[in-house]
C-alpha cells in the first residue's frame, strides 16, 4: 500500500527511513555535481583571466608599435614638407635660369642681325 509516496511494510510502519537516506543521497550527488561544476567553472575563469592578460600584454606591446609608428610617420611628413618647400625653390631656380637663358639666346640672335644688317649696309 502507498501513502503521499511512502510505501507501507508489511509489519504496518512506513519506510520512512529508506526515503530519508535516498533524498540524503540525492542530495550529497547534486552537491556532489555541483562542487565539480563551481571547480570546473572556477577553472575556466582562471584560464580566461590568464588569456585576459596574454591579450592585455599583447595589446600593450601593440600599441607601444603604433606609438613609435605614429612618431615615425609624423618625422617623415616633417622631412617631407622640407622636400616640398626645397623642390618648389628648385622649381623656380630652373624657371628663372631659362629665362634668362632665352634672354641670352634672343640678345645674341638680335646682335647677330645687328651685325649682318651693318656687314650689308656698308657694301
Amino acid at each position: 500500500m502507498s501513502y503521499n509516496g511512502y510505501t507501507q511494510l508489511p509489519s504496518g510502519s512506513i519506510d520512512y527511513e529508506h526515503r530519508q537516506q535516498q533524498v540524503v543521497a540525492n542530495t550529497y550527488d547534486v552537491l556532489q555535481r555541483t562542487t565539480e561544476s563551481i571547480q570546473r567553472s572556477n577553472q575556466v575563469a582562471i584560464e580566461t583571466e590568464n588569456i585576459g592578460t596574454g591579450v592585455l600584454g599583447e595589446l600593450g606591446e601593440q600599441r607601444e608599435s603604433l606609438l613609435r609608428t605614429t612618431r615615425r610617420l609624423e618625422d617623415a611628413d616633417q622631412e617631407l614638407s622640407k622636400s616640398r618647400i626645397i623642390i618648389r625653390k628648385l622649381s623656380r631656380e630652373v624657371v628663372y635660369n631659362k629665362i634668362v637663358l632665352i634672354l641670352i639666346i634672343i640678345l645674341e640672335v638680335a646682335i647677330l642681325i645687328a651685325l649682318l644688317v651693318l656687314k650689308f649696309a656698308h657694301l
